[in-house]
Parts: C-alpha cells; structure tokens; sequence
C-alpha cells in the first residue's frame, strides 16, 4: 500500500463512507479491531451460550401472554388439558406459534422429563435457541451495512441492553416476530443492495420470513408494509415483485397457517381479520387500559433503549441510513395511533435501535491517520481506548444491573408460587387451587402440569361498557366478592392472592379454616395496581 504524502492527522466526523475507506493500513487498521474476524459459526455459539444463561436467570413474571397465548395454549395442545382463553373463542389467535412449544412438550412427555422443572424453563431454553439466530443476523445485517466494528458493537448492544435480556428469551410471540423479523431483513436488497449473488432468491426468503412474522403476530404487516412499499419504489421490474412474488409466496405462508388452524379450530378462522376486527376497527384492546399518543417517544421506546439512547440518536445522524431509522419512526408512530400501548409490541425494531449505537460507539475517537505520525497515532489510539472503555463501562454498569433486578427480582413471587405448587401435586398435597388475584396473574397449568381444579377470576371483555368483570369485582371489594363467592364455592385445597387483599381478607380466611402455608416475595415498588409486595399461600385445615 502506498504511503500518503503530507500526511495529517484529523479529527473531523467520519464521511458518510468511513465503514468502507478507512485510511489506514492493515496493520494500524488492527490497532482497533482484534486480528481475528468472527466466523458465523463463533458468534452464534457465543451467542447461544449467553442466551442459554440468560434464559436460566429470568425467573420473574412479565406480561400474561407468554403463558395464556402460548404455552397454557401448548399444554392443552399436547396433554389435552388447560385453559384457553376467551380469544381462542373468538379466533383471534393463530395456533402457529403455540405449536412450536407444543411440540416441545411432545418431546419431553416421549423422555419423561416433563418434571416441575423443565415445564418451567424448557419453553425458555428453546426460546434462547431462536434469539440467538437473531443475535446472529443482527450481527451480519450490521456487518454488511456497516463493517465488522460496526457489528461487534451491534452485537454487543443486544446482549447488553436491559430489555432485550429481560424480554428476548421469554416465549411471548413478539420474541419470535422480532427474530424473524432480524432474519428477514438481511436478506432484503432494498435493505443492503449485496444481500446475496442473486438479490431476487434473497427477496424471495425475506418475503417468505416476513409472512411467517404476520402468520405468528399479525401486527407484524405494520413492519412490513413499510419494507414493501420501500422495496417496491426501488425495484425495476414491480409488477413481477407484485405478482410472481408477493402473492404466491405470501399466499403460500399464510395458506398454511389457516390450514394449521382449520384443523386446530375444527373450522375455517381468518385470524388476521378477526385480529384486525378486535385491535385496529373495534379498540378492543383499550379494554386493557390506554396510554397518550407519545407513550412511545417519551415513555415506552425511550425505556427499552435506556441508556442507548444518546448513541442511538447519534448513530442515526452519522450512518446517514435513513432506510432503518425511517423504519423505526414508522412503527412507534403507527402503534402511537392505537390506545392501547405496551413495551413488547415495539420490541422488533429495538435491535434496529441498537445498531445505530453501535455505529456511534465505533466512530469514538476515530481518526484518519499517516504512518509518519506514530507519536499521534499513539495518542489518538489511547484517547480512542479511553473513550470506547469508558463508554463500556457506562453501559455495562447501568444497564447490567436494570437487566438481573428485572428478570431476577421484580415480580418473581407469581412464578414461584406456581413453581411451589407443582412440585407440590407431583406429591399429591394439592387438590385444588383458588386464584384469588386480578386475572391471568400467573402462570397456569403449563406449569403445574397436574389436572386438577384450578379456578381464577374471569376478566372477558364484555359486549356491553361499563360491565364489570369479576377480577374488576373482586378487586373493588375483595371482602363482599369473597363472601358472595363462598357461597356456591367447592372449598379448594388453597388459595393463592397478593397480600395487599391478604390484609382485608384475613378474617375471611380464618373463619373458613385456611392457614397460611408459604410467603413469596414478589415486588418491591408498584406496577399498574396497588403495592403487590408477596404472594401468599393458604392452605385448607379442614372442618
């Protein structure tokens, strides 16, 4: 390689082109990067190793649809028993995704490992297996836009970043749409133009992902409307994406998935349109509570990235990509629209979000630089090293600690009391079961795995506003609720509540010979309800 004459050395921001004409030569060009380049193959085995990890830590208790809309789903698929929920009535759900864990079961019923334990983390160890793929294409969708600093950063934002630990290995559908998701846009060329030797095969395959993401969450076409209508501006031939591609392959997906769940319904459900009926033109899922329009910019996305976010923004300047950050403006404003606002459904473009520190976390301290100034090359070095470690140390240290607390601590009593309980009937201590807590608040029979009465208060949204359902009841007056309840109740063997209505209901459960059994500890701050500090488990003495 040529030396530059009158060289000089500059600190001005990277062009637009820096991932691709960094001037230096090979050997000061591995002063920033290690000699040895990560094969696929490495990544995503370090990758599965820390997902694997982390699936084993998270022990706490998120959001009821990683239970009641896949696995309980799951459970009953296999083991003919449990609970379905009033949208598998109404066939709004697609049992695509639930077939993955039930299958899982299958495996584990024909091994006899079907013990408390592994119903407990087996659905998350398969779930560390999907999102490590996803860390992987993160990882090569970042290197092919940028270079492989670039990626390793990426690659670093994901495994790091609180929320992605906290969410990414949990057996909601979001997870897996943000998987596919990952993997789809690799391969679209609108997205990086040499996604492959033959961009219309390497369209073909995002298309194909891409409606596997809509066939498992529908909301996914929000995502994808906006690729395809980019795609389409940017293609020469449209009319053969449209009519030789689209439609068959979308087709072909989607097909499949209503033949799937015409033998699982036992009758023809569109469940696209059920769920674009219910969420989109009805609102009905307001009847879960709303947030202002802005939730997401100022509350929901800004919390997901934490402590990213100067580096996202940053990076979305530098790179330039507006393709990407257009992406992820597109869908916080599109689920900005719709009422009812929660942090996984925005979970997809998070990664997206991560890359974009990446690429300011590998611009700090770059430098265009000579070989004839080693004493400056030298000092630009160390304020580079000094600079990427401090900003290692911010993000490790601030978002480490939000991840363990999260997935470790905030909300686990639910999960352990379940946990408890199953270990419980494996000895035939346990009869029959009480929730007496607001609806879906812990997990079901896919971690009991024991078919026994369990009874919980029904909170199906009513045809009629302002009818209030029976969690709402219980909730507004647990101690007449109780009463009433007792009245016509077949008397369980235990009970299961929060103690802040342990509190009212003491008097109730001692008249009726209950005795408490076992204390878990469960939050120390609120959520959306009162302070929720244990669990409580009661016991029947007996007349």
């Amino acid at each position: 390689m040529k030396q530059r004459k009158n060289p000089s050395i500059t600190t001005n921001p990277p062009p637009k082109n820096w991932t691709q004409n960094l001037n230096l030569d090979h050997e000061k060009k591995n002063t920033y990067l290690p000699n040895s380049r990560f094969s696929p193959n490495k990544v995503f085995l370090t990758c599965l190793v820390v997902r694997i990890v982390n699936a084993l830590l998270v022990q706490t208790y998120f959001n009821p649809d990683e239970h009641w809309q896949a696995l309980e789903v799951a459970h009953k698929i296999t083991f003919r028993y449990g609970h379905l929920t009033w949208e598998w009535k109404r066939g709004i759900r697609s049992y695509l995704h639930p077939s993955i864990f039930a299958l899982l079961y299958k495996v584990l019923a024909f091994l006899h490992l079907d013990t408390p334990w592994f119903m407990m983390k087996a659905p998350r160890l398969l779930q560390s297996v999907f999102s490590a793929v996803g860390d992987l294409y993160l990882y090569k969708l970042s290197k092919s836009l940028f270079d492989e600093h670039v990626a390793r950063w990426a690659l670093f934002g994901q495994l790091v970043n609180w929320f992605m630990f906290f969410c990414i290995t949990r057996a909601l559908s979001n997870t897996m749409e943000t998987v596919l998701t990952l993997v789809s846009l690799y391969y679209w060329p609108c997205i990086r133009a040499s996604s492959s030797k033959d961009p219309l095969a390497s369209r073909r395959w995002g298309l194909a992902l891409a409606a596997l993401a809509c066939a498992v969450r529908p909301t996914s076409a929000i995502t994808w409307v906006y690729i395809g209508l980019l795609e389409l501006f940017l293609t020469r031939n449209r009319m053969k994406f449209i009519f030789l591609e689209v439609i068959p392959i979308g087709g072909l997906v989607l097909g499949l998935t209503f033949l799937l769940d015409r033998m699982m319904y036992g009758s023809w459900v569109f469940v696209p349109l059920n769920f674009l009926k219910f969420n989109f033109l009805s609102s009905g899922g307001d009847y879960y509570g709303t947030h202002p329009w802005h939730w997401y910019f100022t509350q929901g996305f800004t919390v997901m990235v934490f402590t990213f976010l100067p580096f996202v923004v940053a990076g979305i300047v530098i790179s330039k990509e507006w393709k990407l950050s257009g992406l992820i403006t597109w869908v916080l404003g599109i689920y900005s629209i719709l009422g009812h606002k929660e942090f996984r459904f925005v979970l997809p473009v998070l990664p997206i979000a991560l890359m974009f520190s990446a690429v300011a976390l590998a611009s700090l301290g770059r430098t265009n630089l000579s070989d004839d100034q080693n004493k400056a090359f030298q000092s630009a070095a160390t304020k580079f090293s000094i600079k990427k470690k401090l900003a290692l140390f911010f993000l490790i240290g601030t978002n480490l600690p939000m991840a363990l607390y999260m997935s470790m601590v905030h909300q686990r009593g639910t999960e352990d009391v379940m946990y408890y309980l199953s270990t419980e009937a494996v000895n035939e201590n346990v009869r029959s079961i009480l929730f007496l807590t607001p609806c879906h608040a812990t997990p079901y029979y896919s971690t009991l795995h024991r078919d026994l009465p369990m009874r919980f208060l029904d909170c199906t949204p009513s045809e009629e506003k302002g009818i209030l359902d029976e969690s709402d009841k219980f909730m507004m007056d647990p101690v007449g609720f109780a009463r009433e309840f007792a009245k016509n109740w077949s008397i369980p063997s235990h009970i299961v509540l929060f103690d802040s209505q342990e509190k009212l209901l003491k008097e109730f459960l001692v008249s009726h010979n209950f005795h408490e059994v076992k204390r878990f500890f469960h939050a120390h701050f609120k959520v959306d309800r009162d302070l929720q500090a244990s669990v409580v488990l009661y016991s029947f003495r007996g007349q």
